[in-house]
């Protein structure tokens, strides 16, 4: 993706969160990316591409850091607090996205809903292999209740 896509994703993400994703309007992305608001459609085929541009971004982001700090800890509790760290890191330092995921999720058309889904689901099973490794007795479905509650 291009650094400008990124970058109108990332300003929509802000006013996503702070007005909602139907309070927001292409002209509104568009003044907070700046550019005109019909300018986005050069970058991005509706708003609704957008908020589910941002939603794969973030959902990849998790994902690829979370099984990159799996793999540089060096045991099982290291893995473990690895995980821990980027998660709570990221919620800190991206609290617009994370409302945005949790609130906008119905606004997704079926095929990105299922494109995130995917991501998400595989982030989760980062966690549940690593709890998995510390806690063998449990099995892969009581490690992802345990991971999910």
């Amino acid at each position: 993706m291009s650094d400008r896509r990124r970058e109108i994703a990332r300003s929509a993400v802000e006013l996503f969160a702070d007005r909602g994703f139907h309070g927001v309007s292409v002209g509104d992305v568009g003044a907070a990316s700046g550019i005109s608001g019909p300018a986005i459609y050069k970058h991005f085929r509706s708003k609704e591409s957008v908020l589910a541009q941002a939603l794969v971004d973030i959902s990849t982001e998790l994902l690829e850091t979370g099984r990159a700090r799996v793999s540089a800890a060096p045991d099982g509790p290291g893995r473990l607090d690895a995980l821990i760290d980027w998660h709570i890191d990221f919620a800190v330092t991206h609290p617009a996205y994370i409302v945005v995921q949790e609130r906008e999720w119905s606004s997704l058309d079926a095929d990105a809903r299922a494109e995130v889904r995917a991501l998400q689901l595989a982030y989760v099973d980062v966690w549940v292999d690593v709890v998995r490794t510390l806690r063998d007795d449990l099995t892969r479905t009581a490690a992802r209740a345990a991971v999910q509650a």
